[in-house]
């Protein structure tokens, strides 16, 4: 029997490949979310319609300091462009706006600034949902690895991303892995830190996930943080991490992600100590599995889960904290 780490929970390439069931399910969660992150935009444009009520006509809106900046946005100004423009610049927009698309309109000019205000949010919400996928996977990932952690017994500290602090493990960590950018805890005596999107010297490009033989204290922010991440012997495993679930998507996602692996495994190549490759996808097709599965058996990757099926998630992450 191979003692490789992913034989705890592979048998074949097959196993790799997501199934259907999955990709709906997948497709749903995004549509949800799509829906969650418009809902603050949908009550902009209420708040915007209750603003405008009492006017009688576009023309006021010149008039209407306090609601510029929606104005600008249905002007389809955007907000970082809003900040190069000058006070003389942002009035040209609103009155472009008046008399290009809501004067024509007549007495529906209300219901065509909103249009106009949510066609830029939309746009917003689109670029938003570009980065959703990758945002979603590393909950599901980091909330796997708390899970493990919680079943071997280790506490955790864990590096907050709005304070940029590391905390110790909160009694109810519910919904924790929304603001956590690392994970650290303790392997058979030995400090280990788990941390996302980092810029590995090295291999002078970010990596999705990257365990450190380290504590959180050499972590900290700052110059000695910088520093630290220089030393080669600090990596001991190196993964990608791709949470699109679009079929059509999965080829470019494995392509961008093996090309990621290949470069660390050449920057590496001359380090006495190789740091464990592994790669975890949601969207994996059969091809796509049978590269990895061979990947798998010449030891070029360490290991390998679908992120959609959570037993295989479950024991990747169980081998990450017991490394």
């Amino acid at each position: 029997m191979s003692t490789r780490p992913c034989r705890r929970h592979l048998n074949s390439a097959d196993d790799l490949v997501t199934p259907y069931e999955a990709v709906r399910a997948g497709f749903v969660a995004m549509a949800m979310e799509k829906n969650r992150q418009a809902t603050p935009f949908i009550q902009q444009a209420r708040s915007l319609r209750a603003a405008v009520s009492g006017f009688s006509g576009p023309f006021e809106l010149l008039d209407a300091p306090h609601i510029e900046p929606s104005l600008l946005v249905a002007a389809g100004v955007s907000d970082k462009a809003t900040a190069y423009l000058q006070e003389s610049d942002r009035r040209e927009a609103i009155l472009a706006l008046i008399r290009n698309y809501l004067e024509p309109q007549g007495q529906n000019w209300v219901e065509e600034l909103l249009y106009r205000f949510l066609l830029t949010r939309g746009d917003s919400l689109g670029g938003m949902m570009r980065n959703i996928a990758g945002v979603l996977a590393q909950r599901k990932t980091t909330r796997a690895i708390l899970s493990a952690l919680g079943v071997i017994g280790e506490t955790y500290r864990y590096w907050d991303n709005e304070s940029d602090l590391w905390l110790p493990k909160p009694e109810n960590d519910a919904d924790v892995e929304l603001r956590v950018k690392g994970i650290a805890w303790q392997s058979r005596g030995a400090n280990r830190a788990l941390v996302f999107n980092i810029k590995v010297p090295a291999v002078n490009k970010n990596v999705d996930m990257c365990l450190l033989n380290c504590g959180p204290e050499d972590l900290s922010t700052g110059r000695v943080s910088r520093l630290i991440y220089q030393s080669n012997e600090l990596y001991l495993a190196l993964g990608e991490l791709k949470g699109g679930i679009d079929p059509a998507g999965a080829d470019e996602h494995w392509k961008t992600a093996s090309t990621a692996l290949k470069r660390i495994r050449q920057a590496f190549g001359d380090s006495p100590r190789q740091p464990l490759l592994f790669f975890i996808g949601a969207a994996i097709e059969r091809d796509m599995a049978t590269e990895i599965w061979n990947q798998l058996e010449s030891d070029a990757l360490a290991n390998a889960a679908n992120l959609t099926n959570d037993t295989q998630l479950a024991s990747l992450c169980l081998w990450l904290c017991e490394l």
